[in-house]
């Protein structure tokens, strides 16, 4: 039982690790627009950091509820 909540756990981080940084670009438009093209690309890569950490967050938990 403790190895399905582990798996349940995983798979909402990987949720809130894929929503979380969406809504936050979408609702606050001073996140979209830092007007340095460095900045711009940290911000997006963070962003899409997190959504991949999510990503894999859903795969592994997924995946254990598999097993």
């Amino acid at each position: 039982m403790a190895d399905v909540a582990k798996n349940f756990l995983k798979v909402i981080a990987g949720l809130i690790l894929i929503i979380l940084p969406i809504w936050l670009v979408l609702a606050y438009p001073g996140l979209r627009g830092w007007g340095q093209a460095a900045l711009d690309v940290i911000q997006g890569g963070i962003v899409i950091g997190v959504i991949l950490i999510g990503l894999l967050f859903l795969v592994l938990g997924f995946t254990g509820l598999k097993e």
